[in-house]
């Protein structure tokens, strides 16, 4: 298993060798660039000229792709309507993480950039050397974890959002069957399984989880694919951890409900629609920006949730019952007081075997290191034995 929550360079390989994930991963020769303020691409000096702070922000994926990089971009916007004339912000959206990242972000700090946001973990290697050679620069790695004196990494507890899906997936559910379309298998796609897991069962013992594996980020015609077979196979609601809207779009067409992921995806399914768990990058954005104005930026580590105002389950569907939404606030309430935890004993994997002591509270090592699936997931993690 891979370490930490990394969106990983699975990602990447899978970018590298089919052509129909460009749109997940950008063209390697020509990634496409959107501006607010000065053009992106215009040269500037490396020193920090007076004026306003630039900021500038790597993507993934498309601005339009409906989740992951909407939610990024969404964010970006929420600096520019906080700060207003003090801070110029661009970013490079569809740039893979390949070479073509390293080349991105150096073009960024050369253009003179005081601060850049890299939102993929593939972007680590190229962070960390453009870092050291950028001094001056500030570096904001979202989901990696090296760090160095001018590079910080964020992230949020995505998992939290899910957990919360899994209490209106428990309380809805015809079947006692729910699906997951899951992207990769590392730690950040497992947690996310087993928390939705484990919420929906906090409402309904009965309920297994079926899972279907893309081994990609962003590749609509695969999520459908997987979300169809989810569906033929007993599932009546579906949650996923993949970038796109197709899986909420399938259970529409197909007659079965569904949560949108990372940005709300309500248009995209209005009738399948139960909610959607989105981040909201924008608390951690505004602050770290405010930190730079004031001088009083230091790099570290961060992951945020739904105490930080990072993570929710928003748009609710009509027909969600009064008891599921009184206990979706007592778990949303809990979750921001500190008072609740998702990860708490006596816990056990699919083999009966103690995960968690009665009452014992799992640590941020510990999630960062699951590799396994809780009660009632069914199948294998991929490449587990």
């Amino acid at each position: 298993m891979i370490d930490f929550s990394k969106r990983t360079a699975l990602r990447a390989a899978a970018c590298a060798a089919a052509a129909l994930t460009l749109a997940a991963c950008g063209q390697k020769d020509a990634p496409a660039t959107g501006t607010s303020g000065a053009a992106a691409s215009s040269a500037a000096p490396a020193a920090a000229a007076k004026g306003p702070l630039k900021i500038a922000f790597a993507y993934i994926g498309p601005v339009g792709d409906g989740g992951w990089t909407f939610a990024h971009d969404n964010a970006r916007k929420a600096i520019e309507q906080e700060f207003g004339d003090k801070v110029q912000t661009s970013f490079v959206e569809k740039v893979p993480e390949s070479s073509d990242a390293e080349r991105v972000l150096r073009d960024m700090a050369s253009q003179g950039n005081q601060l850049v946001f890299g939102t993929t973990f593939g972007y680590m290697e190229s962070m960390v050397k453009v870092a050291r050679d950028f001094p001056e620069v500030k570096f904001e790695h979202a989901t990696g974890y090296k760090t160095a004196a001018n590079l910080s990494t964020y992230d949020s507890r995505t998992y939290e959002g899910a957990y919360m899906a899994g209490v209106i997936a428990g309380k809805m559910t015809k079947s006692n069957v729910l699906g997951v379309v899951a992207s990769v298998p590392i730690p950040e796609v497992l947690r996310n399984i087993n928390s939705f897991t484990l919420g929906a069962q906090s409402v309904n013992p009965a309920i297994s989880t079926k899972v279907v594996w893309v081994n990609e980020w962003f590749n609509p015609p695969k999520e459908t694919e997987a979300a169809t077979a989810l569906i033929n196979g007993g599932a009546d609601i579906l949650m996923q951890n993949t970038d796109s809207s197709a899986v909420l779009q399938t259970a529409e067409k197909m007659g079965k409900r569904g949560f949108g992921w990372d940005s709300d995806m309500t248009q995209y399914g209005p009738k399948a629609h139960l909610g959607s768990a989105v981040i909201n990058w924008g608390p951690y954005y505004i602050k770290t920006v405010r930190d730079v104005l004031d001088g009083k930026w230091q790099s570290g580590e961060s992951w945020w949730g739904v105490k930080e105002g990072a993570i929710d389950l928003v748009s609710l569907a009509a027909d969600v019952p009064e008891d599921a939404k009184a206990k979706l606030e007592e778990v949303r309430s809990g979750l921001k007081s500190g008072s609740f935890h998702i990860w708490k004993g006596p816990l056990v994997d699919q083999s009966g075997k103690e995960l968690l002591a009665k009452d014992q509270v799992a640590d941020d090592k510990f999630l960062r290191g699951i590799n396994f699936f809780v009660k009632g997931v069914e199948g294998q993690v991929p490449g587990s034995r």
